[in-house]
C-alpha cells in the first residue's frame, strides 16, 4: 500500500486498543505502509496475542482506560517522539452482565459510568496526553472510533441508552477539541470514525440481522478507515466519518 502522501515520510503512529479486532487489523495494515516507521501499541493486555504485534517496528505499552494515571503514562511513554497518526480503537458495548439497554428501567449508575468512562472519558484523557506530541509541520490525525448510533439526528430507534449517549458525548468532545486546537495545531485533524458493523467480540451478539455484505472483517474495516484517514483535510477536523468516507450528521 502507499497511502498517507500528505504525511511525514517517517510516520510515528499510536494505536490504542491494539489487541482488539480492529486495533490489531489496523496495525497489520499499517505495517504494510512504507511511510510508517514505528507504531506505539497500547492495550490492557501485556502479552503479544497477535503476530502483528511481534514486529520490531511495534512498541508495546500498557494502558488501563479506567485509570487516569495510566492514561497519563501514555503521553510520557512517547517522550519527544513526534506523532503523525493516532487511532483510539477501544470501546465498550457489552461485558459480563453489562448489556445495551432497551428500556430506561434497565439503566444503572455503574453501567452508565463504565460505558462513559471507556467510550468518552478515556478518549478525552488520551487526547490530553497525546495531542501535545502531534507533529506540527505536516499533516497529523487524531482519530477515535465512534459510531453512527451516536448521531442525535439519526436516532430513530431509541434504545442502547448508555452506548448511544457515550458516543454522542465523544463526538461533541472531538468537535470541541478540534475548535480549541485550530490555532495551536492547524495541521492536526481531529475526527470520529465509524468502522461499520465489524465481526468482532463487540458486535458478535448483535449480528443476526446484519446483511452479509454489511458485516465487515476487521481487516476490511481497518483498510476502509485508513483510506478515509489518508484523504482527510484540515476542514474535516471535528467531524465524524463512516468507513466509506460519508460524513455522519451530528
Amino acid at each position: 500500500m502507499n497511502r498517507f502522501n500528505n504525511f511525514s515520510s517517517q510516520m510515528n503512529v499510536v494505536v490504542v486498543g491494539a489487541t482488539g479486532g480492529i486495533g490489531n487489523a489496523l496495525i497489520e495494515a499499517l505495517l504494510d505502509e512504507p511511510r510508517v516507521a514505528q507504531i506505539f501499541a497500547f492495550s490492557r493486555c501485556t502479552g503479544n496475542a497477535h503476530a502483528a504485534l511481534c514486529s520490531e517496528r511495534v512498541i508495546h505499552g500498557f494502558v488501563d482506560l479506567e485509570k487516569e494515571a495510566s492514561i497519563e503514562q501514555v503521553g510520557k511513554t512517547l517522550r519527544d517522539t513526534p506523532i503523525d497518526l493516532v487511532v483510539v480503537a477501544s470501546g465498550l458495548l457489552h461485558d459480563g452482565n453489562l448489556r445495551p439497554e432497551k428500556a430506561l428501567k434497565q439503566l444503572s449508575q455503574d453501567s452508565l459510568q463504565r460505558v462513559f468512562q471507556i467510550n468518552a472519558i478515556a478518549p478525552m484523557l488520551l487526547a490530553k496526553a497525546i495531542l501535545p506530541h502531534m507533529r506540527s509541520d505536516t499533516r497529523s490525525v487524531f482519530g477515535v472510533l465512534s459510531a453512527r448510533v451516536g448521531s442525535i439526528s439519526d436516532n430513530r430507534l431509541g434504545g442502547w441508552h448508555s452506548y448511544r449517549s457515550s458516543k454522542s458525548a465523544l463526538n461533541m468532545f472531538l468537535k470541541t477539541a478540534a475548535i480549541g486546537s485550530k490555532m495551536l495545531q492547524p495541521n492536526c485533524v481531529i475526527v470520529g470514525l465509524h468502522p461499520g458493523t465489524v465481526d468482532t467480540q463487540l458486535s458478535a451478539p448483535f449480528q443476526r440481522n446484519v446483511k452479509p455484505e454489511k458485516l465487515f472483517s476487521p481487516q476490511q474495516s481497518a483498510n476502509y478507515l485508513l483510506d478515509v484517514i489518508s484523504d482527510l483535510i484540515a476542514e474535516d477536523s471535528g467531524k465524524v466519518f463512516a468507513w466509506d468516507g460519508e460524513e455522519i450528521a451530528p
